[in-house]
């Protein structure tokens, strides 16, 4: 059973919640601009969990199609160059800079959420308020791995300076890793060194209620989640950061310990939970997203192999072809040519909202799930990283996929699942691949990032279909985005002193393939 953490925001938070129509909370129209000096590190708190969360839940839809889980539904044409992954500087912009401004939905960038979470941490330094201190330095170190994932050298010690640096310097991807674990570092200690939290901020806080030992169990995972990204090119243990870990003491986000927030979600308008209104319903029951299917490779992928988690990842078709499995629970293919199968209709496909991810609009919104980080843990005792059985770790971490979906009898099922070859520990010889592998089928739409992280270090799963769009023109899935056509129009000198970016050929720093 997923953990639910609804905290109830005071009434001032409310107001702000029920008056912005900027989805909640957007504190910076201009993401340039310094936050008024009337906001208070709580309010900024709230802000950043909420624009975090929505963020890594919906953002990446684009990597949904590129890792074999989503396609494109039938009532489209061709989609470039998502299709033929041929990028070009303004494609997925609002990474790097907000993009979509629309009211209903507006993109918010990771560099506005950043600059949010610095003068939190700004103005926390100032009133002697620790916790908003860690919590910004936690939201600083998700939000550059993904920019460092995302494009590999990017403006990061002068970045969110804008008093002295206008047009920052870029900094290497290794160089934001092994800092953002020093960041790490210090959160960790000072939530260690203040455990307790005063009533402002356990309001303010919507993830955790202003529980320091959950905030360090997420630290800690986050600290693994680092090293495991780049652990093709560690050569040897990271035994200085594990033996942080280790001493820290908390652990790490286990079962039924999902990171979520909820600033008051309800079924208004600009109020729904983000994954919910994004993919699925406006508040008046209207189908908003006709675009976003299942693909038939991650159903074929579960059903093949005795899995009843894509009825769970994916809902069934509004309009079957026939009354079956096969009507209910039917996908596409990225680039595919319709009509296919009598499939005309994006009606005819299932939908990306299954019961496991959203049951209803109100809902919490997952930032971390205890899935990724129980995976996260197996690969790294397989590593030799932590210590304790990784067969066991990788058993718990299925059976965890189960109940956080709310299989009916999960228990019972898993163990089922693992038995069979496929994800049976004992059938499979590269325990690594194999724990990659059950990592990605645990992870369908709830964290697409993550799997073409993994797609990209270890090249699993090592048959994700192509795209079939005749303009594919032998590329592969890309490596990377290409920097936003504004940082060649504003920060020239900087950016083109990275060389020519290809993202064909331009790879992360931890990426050796």
């Amino acid at each position: 059973m997923k953990k639910k953490i609804l905290i109830i925001v005071l009434t001032l938070a409310i107001g702000i919640l029920t008056g912005c129509n900027d989805s909640f909370f957007d504190i910076n129209d201009n993401p340039n601009a310094p936050t008024d000096n009337a906001v208070t590190p709580n309010l900024l708190l709230t802000t950043v969990l909420n624009n975090t969360a929505k963020k890594m839940a919906i953002d990446y839809d684009f990597l949904g199609h590129w890792m074999g889980y989503w396609s494109r539904g039938a009532d489209y044409g061709q989609s470039i160059p998502l299709e033929n992954y041929n990028l070009t500087n303004s494609y997925e912009i609002n990474h790097w800079v907000n993009g979509n401004t629309t009211v209903a939905n507006p993109a918010i960038s990771w560099y506005d959420i950043l600059q949010d979470a610095r003068a939190m941490e700004k103005k926390a330094k100032v009133t002697n308020e620790p916790f908003y201190v860690a919590a910004a330095k936690v939201i600083r170190s998700i939000g550059f791995m993904y920019l460092v994932d995302l494009y590999n050298n990017v403006p990061y010690s002068q970045a969110l300076d804008i008093e002295k640096y206008l047009t920052p310097a870029y900094d290497k991807g290794q160089d934001i890793y092994n800092d953002l674990l020093v960041q790490l570092d210090s959160a960790a200690m000072l939530l260690k060194q203040n455990p307790e939290t005063s009533l402002q901020e356990q309001t303010a806080d919507i993830m955790f209620g202003g529980d320091t030992e959950m905030w360090r169990k997420l630290i800690n995972s986050q600290r693994l989640k680092l090293l495991i990204h780049e652990s093709e090119v560690l050569g040897g243990a990271p035994t200085d950061v594990i033996s942080k870990i280790t001493a820290d003491g908390a652990g790490f986000l286990s079962a039924g310990e999902t990171a979520e927030v909820n600033p008051g979600y309800a079924l208004n308008k600009y109020q729904l939970n983000p994954y919910y209104f994004a993919f699925r319903k406006d508040e008046n029951n209207n189908v908003v997203n006709r675009f976003d299917r299942a693909n038939q490779y991650a159903i074929d992928k579960y059903r093949n192999n005795g899995d009843v988690r894509y009825k769970y990842f994916f809902g069934q078709a509004d309009v079957p072809l026939t009354n079956d499995d096969a009507g209910y629970y039917k996908g596409g293919a990225v680039g595919r040519i319709y009509p296919w199968e009598s499939v005309t209709k994006s009606a005819h496909q299932s939908n990306v909202v299954g019961p496991g991810l959203i049951k209803d609009p109100i809902q919490a919104q997952w930032l971390f799930t205890s899935v990724e980080s129980m995976f996260l843990q197996a690969e790294a005792k397989q590593r030799g990283w932590l210590t304790g059985s990784a067969e066991t770790a990788y058993n718990e971490a299925i059976a965890e996929s189960f109940e956080w979906l709310e299989v009916t009898d999960a228990g019972t099922v898993a163990a089922n699942y693992l038995a069979g070859s496929f994800a049976s520990w004992s059938s499979n010889t590269n325990k690594i691949n194999l724990i990659v592998m059950q990592k990605y089928l645990a992870l369908c739409g709830i964290n697409n990032f993550e799997a073409w992280v993994d797609y990209r270090r270890l090249g699993v799963p090592s048959d994700v279909p192509l795209s079939l769009n005749i303009g594919v023109a032998g590329r592969h899935i890309p490596n990377r985005l290409l920097y936003p056509q504004n940082e060649y129009q504003y920060n020239s000198t900087n950016v083109n002193a990275e060389g020519t970016i290809d993202a064909q050929t331009s790879r992360i720093f931890w990426d050796p393939n």
